[in-house]
């Protein structure tokens, strides 16, 4: 299906409902159509994403948000596990965290990240950083087919 006669879907893998809020308010202002799906820990991410129960009707994303510090499985699991599937791989992650350490942006992008994001603490930062991945990822990059 042509992506742009469709809403583009993203996962967001966030267990911060502040953050949760202010990313769908950003992009809800934004000029490309999206439907967010959000899952709060990295247990029901993976279950997301293999459509496992409760998420057998789920869209496969074209793109995924993923904080690292989440429950249950941390951000770094799921992003070894989704880019280590031949079916999951081309999927584009943008890990999304307040983590600036050194070791978490080496080990995010040995894993493969697609980019590593620092979520600032300004609000209005916070809107132009997500407005900026959404101008980046969904009208500059052409995602891969589903």
């Amino acid at each position: 299906m042509d992506v742009s006669a469709r809403a583009i879907e993203i996962l967001m893998v966030e267990d911060n409902p502040g953050d949760v809020r202010l990313t769908r308010e950003a992009l809800k202002g934004g000029k490309v159509w999206t439907q967010v799906n959000v899952v709060e820990d990295g247990v029901a991410a993976l279950d997301y994403l293999y459509r496992r129960p409760p998420y057998e009707a789920a869209h496969r994303p074209d793109l995924i948000l993923l904080d690292l510090n989440l429950p249950r499985m941390d951000g770094r699991e799921v992003l070894a596990r989704v880019k280590s599937d031949p079916s999951l791989k081309l999927i584009p992650v943008v890990v999304l965290t307040t983590s600036q350490a050194e070791e978490d942006v080496l080990r995010a992008y040995h894993l493969s990240a697609n980019c590593y994001v620092t979520k600032p603490v300004d609000l209005h930062q916070f809107n132009h950083i997500v407005q900026s991945i959404e101008q980046f990822w969904l009208t500059v990059v052409t995602l891969p087919p589903t």
